[in-house]
């Protein structure tokens, strides 16, 4: 179980890293975006991609 949350998390900030590596003024314009915008809006992004992710799980282990 371990090992298995080590890889995702790993796999996590590899995905997490492209961005900034790729295109850096990209993630930069949108991460200033993102820190002017409400905690309301945060939040419904944050829920958004938590869904996002448990529905792709549930696809990937039918």
């Amino acid at each position: 179980m371990s090992n298995t949350l080590l890889t995702a998390l790993a796999l996590m900030l590899v995905i997490e890293g492209l961005l900034p590596f790729l295109l850096p003024a990209l993630w930069r314009d949108t991460f200033r975006r993102l820190t002017e915008m409400g905690d309301g809006q945060i939040r419904f992004i944050g829920l958004t991609s938590m869904l996002a992710g448990l529905l792709l799980l549930y696809v990937v282990r039918q």
